[in-house]
């Protein structure tokens, strides 16, 4: 029974749980190309041709093949989520899980390798603004008293992905909004100054 396990927030899946039982007399070799099939499946490619090449090899039983493939899908892809995620926190899951030693390097190298690659090959990302419009527009009919002739601030953002989005905020809150914005960046500011936050060189 393996301890809290960082990545999953506490209790891993049994699939996952159970890896080193299927791992403790698996080859290197094996290993190694379960491994990159996995990843392959991470990024949502077909790894059936590297699967059927693994199970045709005899080096694996079917069973304990589906609950390597599987216990790696699941460990992988919930770390995957966590762009915060250290090596060293990774490991000591891994210790935690009892993967072998041997492997546990080999996953680890290869997880923030392929983390790495996936960020410079432009991963999964927000979208970004680029296009931002803005007009004052004062309401002169309008079905409430309290809204008449009072002035608001039509906005509309284009973003990367071709989405437009369009909304209108009242001077007031526009106003509330910026004073915000100014204090997050003054607090900011004197966070940079304490010396014991300061990058040294």
């Amino acid at each position: 029974m393996s301890d809290t396990v960082s990545v999953f927030g506490g209790r891993a899946p049994a699939d996952v749980e159970l890896l080193w039982k299927h791992l403790k007399n698996l080859n290197t070799h094996t290993f190694t190309q379960i491994l990159a099939a996995v990843l392959k499946a991470a990024d949502g490619q077909d790894c059936s041709e590297c699967v059927s090449r693994i199970s045709e090899s005899g080096l694996i039983s079917e069973e304990s093949l589906n609950r390597v493939l599987s216990g790696l899908f699941a460990l992988l892809k919930e770390a995957l989520r966590l762009p915060a995620l250290r090596p060293e926190v990774f490991n000591e899951d891994l210790r935690a899980l009892r993967i072998p030693e041997p492997f546990l390097a080999e996953v680890s190298s290869a997880f923030f390798g392929h983390r790495q690659t996936s960020v410079k090959d432009g991963g999964p990302s927000l979208a970004k603004m680029e296009e931002f419009r803005w007009r004052v527009d004062v309401a002169i009919s309008t079905s409430s008293l309290a809204r008449a002739l009072q002035p608001s601030i039509l906005m509309q953002i284009k973003l990367s992905d071709g989405q437009t989005h369009r909304f209108q905020v009242p001077v007031v809150k526009f106003q509330e909004l910026r004073y915000n914005v100014s204090l997050i960046l003054k607090e900011m500011n004197d966070i940079e100054k304490r010396s014991i936050l300061r990058i040294q060189d």
